[in-house]
């Protein structure tokens, strides 16, 4: 076995990597954000997920503000060291749009279909 770092993942031009949430149990695709080498480093620390937010240019642990707390079982690392898997306990939705994934427009045939409606 290798000791981790995660200075030795590759990163893009603005110091991120994309980062696939997936349910633990159902193995359901949750949602897709991103991380750089700090926000790695503290959700191995505390095993809450904590994205870095391209908007607010801020660490944003989820489930702070919401409740819906992403709790970290492994953290893979693909092949090229590129783009992470995080498998999780999920509480709550996982999306801002209040449904359990962000990933719920399906489409086929040139047409859109919404496979889930927010949770209650």
């Amino acid at each position: 076995m290798t000791r981790f770092d995660p200075q030795t993942l590759i990163y893009n031009d603005q110091g991120l990597l994309p980062v696939i949430a997936q349910d633990h149990v159902s193995g359901e695709v949750l949602m897709l954000a991103w991380m750089n080498a700090d926000a790695v480093a503290k959700t191995l620390e505390t095993k809450k997920v904590t994205y870095w937010s391209r908007s607010r240019q801020a660490f944003w642990v989820k489930g702070e503000t919401s409740g819906n707390v992403q709790t970290l079982v492994d953290l893979r690392v693909d092949c090229d060291r590129d783009c992470l898997l995080a498998t999780v306990n999920q509480t709550g939705p996982a999306c801002h749009t209040n449904r359990r994934s962000c990933f719920y427009t399906s489409v086929e045939d040139g047409t859109e279909r919404e496979l889930m409606k927010p949770m209650s």
